[in-house]
């Protein structure tokens, strides 16, 4: 395969195209990450510890909810191949895999609350904090069942697609949750004041109401004449099977991703309050970047499946690449603001009560901290882009197994070296960070370019029966 090239933009899978799917995405996880942020800054105006509980506690239930969440979601690769092939009834008769998935785990992840609670019981952190680290996770945690959902449904308009539907939906269910943390969290129209209680009741409503409004449209009269969605809507035991086969790698991939933060996360919390509640705050701003990141990975991946589907993958590579450049256009404006406003992005979670967060108290390590986040931003790019469409083209195996290595053996056997061993600070646990930045995105570079993942027959051709007309 030959390396990146320019494209005309009205090409298959060229900017135009990449750009119609991207940009509601963009939209989309932009909403999320707005949301998140506004949460993060309420946090910090109520008090120190619920700034510093909020971003472990809920990373870590997110930990434990994303395998089960990334399985479901994985019905947007199928969604895009059969809809790729031109096979409507195998893009419903798979989203009703995921959603059936999506119920039948909700005991599973309720299971895991105990998991959870030991883990922060065991991390050393300030009694004050664990508490509000409890309160937040366990909420989150009866909630689960809204992640998994909105997992699956939204892979279905995503496959296809269809954007413009799923940011609607995301955006509505986003912008509730902005006006329930302000209601809940500090106590306005008659509420009481729950604290970070009500950031966790927040999210738990509004994550539920995007699949829900999702639904209302996939099960209505358009889409029912269509795809079929009332009578597909049943089990399918060789369908489900072949979701798991390739939809538990990928979800694997994103448990690693997402275990492998929030164990650093852990890890640096034994560093001293104020240089965790920098890291805490520098991870926000950071989420403020990357989430639109992943809409343009979902995008890649989409464009990816869709071409695969329909036998095209030169247009699959070309798609892929086409993503990589328009990621990384946006990176390099993102880590320039980094660069010029550390102190306008660190005084939006800092207060002047005497409980907040101090500005001042944590600048000096923030603006070192949102250089080195410009520095990785390009490499993590890549990675979130280039592993996106290696998904869309099914070849999650080696997506699941390269990060396990790099991951566990590389970035935290090295993260519990300095930390645990050599005593090293929180200096040297983000320079570290850079470096695993870079391997990994050195074997997913060489991956796409080989195109091994062109030979991937994600919907089973070549077997019996996979389509159903």
């Amino acid at each position: 395969m030959s390396a990146p090239r320019l494209q005309p933009v009205d090409e298959p899978g060229g900017y135009r195209e990449m750009l119609r799917i991207a940009l509601p995405l963009v939209i989309s996880t932009g909403s999320f990450t707005v949301m998140q942020f506004v949460d993060r800054i309420f946090l910090t105006h109520y008090s120190a510890e619920a700034i510093q509980a909020a971003l472990p506690a809920g990373l870590l239930a997110f930990t434990l909810i994303c395998l089960f969440s990334g399985v479901a979601g994985y019905v947007n690769t199928f969604v895009a191949q059969f809809h790729g092939a031109g096979d409507p009834r195998g893009a419903a008769r798979a989203t009703a895999q995921g959603l059936y998935f999506a119920l039948c785990a909700w005991p599973l992840m309720l299971a895991l609350t105990p998991v959870g609670e030991w883990i922060l019981g065991h991390c050393g952190h300030a009694p004050a904090v664990l508490r509000e680290e409890l309160i937040f996770y366990r909420i989150l945690m009866l909630g689960s069942v809204a992640v998994t959902l909105g997992s699956a449904i939204s892979g279905f308009f995503t496959g296809r697609g269809d954007t413009r539907t799923n940011m609607i939906a995301v955006v509505i269910g986003n912008l509730f949750n902005i006006f329930l943390d302000w209601l809940l969290i500090f106590g306005h129209w008659g509420f009481p004041s729950m604290g970070i209680a009500g950031a966790g009741w927040a999210t738990v409503l509004s994550s539920l109401l995007t699949p829900l409004l999702l639904l209302a449209v996939y099960f209505g009269p358009r889409l029912r004449r269509t795809y079929d969605t009332l009578g597909t809507f049943r089990p399918d035991r060789i369908l489900m099977l072949r979701l798991l086969r390739f939809g538990v790698p990928a979800a694997t991939h994103l448990l690693l991703d997402v275990g492998s933060f929030a164990l650093f996360l852990l890890l640096t919390a034994r560093l001293g309050a104020m240089e965790l509640a920098a890291s805490n705050i520098a991870f926000s701003i950071n989420n403020l970047a990357f989430m639109p990141l992943v809409g343009i990975g979902i995008a890649a991946s989409i464009l990816v499946g869709q071409y695969q589907g329909r036998g095209q993958s030169a247009v699959a590579a070309r798609a892929g690449w086409t993503a990589l450049k328009v990621g990384w256009c946006y990176m390099l404006v993102i880590g320039l603001t980094f660069l010029l406003f550390p102190r306008g992005y660190f005084a939006l979670f800092t207060g002047q009560a005497g409980g907040a967060v101090q500005l001042e108290a944590i600048l000096p390590l923030g603006r070192w901290m949102l250089v080195m986040m410009a520095v990785w931003g390009l490499a993590d790019t890549a990675n979130v882009i280039l592993a996106g469409a290696l998904r869309g083209a099914g070849d999650t195996r080696f997506v699941m197994l390269y990060s396990l290595v790099v991951m566990v053996f590389i970035w935290l056997g090295g993260e519990a070296l300095l930390i645990l061993v050599l005593g090293g600070g929180m200096r040297a646990a983000w320079t570290w960070l850079v470096i695993y930045v870079f391997i990994l995105v050195a074997g997913f570079f060489w991956r796409f370019r080989s195109g091994r993942w062109q030979n991937i027959d994600l919907l089973g051709r070549a077997e019996p029966r996979l389509t159903d007309h």
